[in-house]
């Protein structure tokens, strides 16, 4: 797999984030540097380890299914984005101005729920015995990167949330797209 497209991976992944950062700019009164630092960093902190978790995962299955391997590569990118391309559409906005969503229970939930699409990209990488590391440290910086950039988005053009829809769409079509490309290699 290329540098290419782990980068493009990378963004696919990171779009969930960066959706969440844009609507929790917009909703939030105030976005400070502290608060701009705890949900990026923790943002990119759950991507880049969530593959990891998936691909040692993978290591305890592998011997069970190495001849379907290309199938099962295909089968988890085809679901994480259809999953993704779903909820893009939907249209539940809501803005909970009381709650901080860079504190507590709210920044873990919404790190872990950014974030579960990459463990089942880490099983794949398990599968294809492809190399971890790297991959890891893209997607923990890309989705760091995007959710620094989705929370000044947000803040800045509150008008930006009515096209967040299609960053998370377009990257739902290029996991199932690698997806396919892993299936015919």
């Amino acid at each position: 797999m290329s540098f290419y497209e782990i980068f493009i991976i990378s963004v696919a992944l990171a779009m969930d984030a960066f959706t969440i950062a844009v609507a929790c700019g917009l909703c939030m009164p105030e976005v400070s540097k502290r608060q701009n630092f705890r949900l990026s960093f923790h943002f990119g902190l759950f991507q880049a380890l969530m593959p990891l978790l998936g691909w040692l995962a993978g290591l305890t299955v592998k011997s069970m299914v190495e001849v379907y391997a290309p199938w099962i590569s295909f089968i988890l990118l085809a679901f994480v984005g259809g999953k993704m391309i779903q909820e893009s559409f939907d249209t539940e906005e809501s803005c909970d101005t009381y709650k901080d969503p860079t504190k507590g229970f709210s920044l873990v939930f919404l790190s872990v729920a950014t974030s579960l699409d990459a463990l089942a990209v880490g099983l794949s990488f398990s599968i294809m015995e492809y190399p971890i590391i790297v991959p890891c440290i893209m997607i923990g910086i890309t989705a760091l990167i995007l959710t620094a950039f989705g929370l000044w988005l947000g803040k800045t053009f509150a008008r930006a949330s009515r096209y967040s829809h299609i960053a998370e769409r377009v990257g739902g079509v290029v996991l199932i797209l690698i997806g396919v490309k892993l299936l015919l290699q």
